[in-house]
């Protein structure tokens, strides 16, 4: 054998036996600190999850009271255009004299009835309806405030209706009062 393939036999056997020794250095790894290492990073994991749960509650939260602070928001902006019909009918009444008083009045009751089909609109948009009152008195829906005698009604009929009463959705906004036949 020469000396070359001597040197390098010698210089792989080194090399082995460094290798051997780090792996027996990594092998003597003490498990009580690879256990620390492995519950520190889970405990790490653990409280970035919870840190990002915490971030989400508080988004919600926020999310929901704007939700119920704003919900009218929509509602709100259609009643606006009957307050500015209002505005405008109260500006042609400072406007009126004698002169043209009958004029600025017939105006003024075809603003107002204009102003009341668009105030029913928006109720209809959002939902609110007008408890039909024609018929039998129905105690879900309505609220005998008297009641009268009358021979064009039966007994249970409604005779009139002192207040209209309103519904939005399915829930009652308020009942209608009404008289009925004794």
């Amino acid at each position: 054998m020469s000396q070359e393939e001597q040197n390098l036999e010698e210089t792989q056997a080194e090399e082995v036996k460094q290798t051997e020794e780090t792996e027996e250095e990594t092998v003597e790894v003490d498990p009580l600190e690879a256990a620390q290492a492995e519950a520190a990073e889970y405990k790490d994991k653990y409280l970035r999850a919870h840190a990002d749960f915490e971030n989400t509650k508080r988004r919600l939260e926020k999310d929901k009271t704007n939700a119920v602070s704003y919900a009218n928001e929509s509602f709100a902006k259609d009643i606006l255009a009957v307050i500015d019909s209002f505005e405008n009918a109260l500006a042609s009444i400072e406007g009126a004299d004698e002169e043209n008083s009958s004029e600025v009045l017939k105006q003024m009751k075809e603003g107002v009835n204009l102003t009341y089909e668009q105030l029913k609109k928006i109720l209809e948009k959002n939902h609110i309806k007008e408890i039909d009152c024609s018929g039998a008195f129905d105690p879900e829906v309505h609220q005998a405030i008297m009641q009268v005698e009358s021979d064009a009604h039966k007994e249970g009929d409604i005779v009139q209706v002192m207040q209209k009463g309103y519904t939005i959705k399915d829930r009652i906004l308020r009942p209608a009062m009404v008289s009925t036949c004794k």
